[in-house]
């Protein structure tokens, strides 16, 4: 699916994204050579985070300096939801965690950083 940006921004947009891929600003990033990404305004940061089976607690340690306010956590082609535990600290930090399947957080992640929320996206492509 292509998705379209109202006017030009030199911000990160999902420009698209299919079966393995997303597009940020027209840029492929694959499931293979990407492995998992986390997408903010301002830059792309690579996760390293196998899958959704593989994920710790240690794998949220990132974003507690990212000054968000809501992290999309893009499972893969389904929705799954991870252990309470996992995602503890973000919570006492009062950063929301939202978790949808890897196309919805895509859309989502547009909406929210158009009005310019503290908003990142972690795609998680297994």
């Amino acid at each position: 699916m292509k998705l379209h940006a109202p006017a030009p921004t030199a911000l990160n947009t999902f420009s698209g994204y299919g079966e393995g891929f997303v597009l940020v600003n027209d840029q492929r990033l694959e499931a293979g050579t990407a492995g998992s990404i986390i997408v903010l305004p301002e830059r792309i940061v690579s996760w390293e985070v196998a899958g959704f089976e593989a994920l710790k607690e240690a794998d949220f340690e990132i974003f507690l300096a990212m000054n968000l306010e809501v992290l999309l956590l893009g499972t893969g082609n389904k929705q799954r939801f991870p252990h309470p535990r996992l995602t503890q600290a973000l919570a006492a930090k009062r950063i929301g965690v939202e978790t949808m399947d890897l196309q919805a957080a895509c859309r989502t992640y547009n909406i929210l950083m158009a009005e310019e929320r503290r908003v990142a996206a972690a795609l998680l492509f297994a």
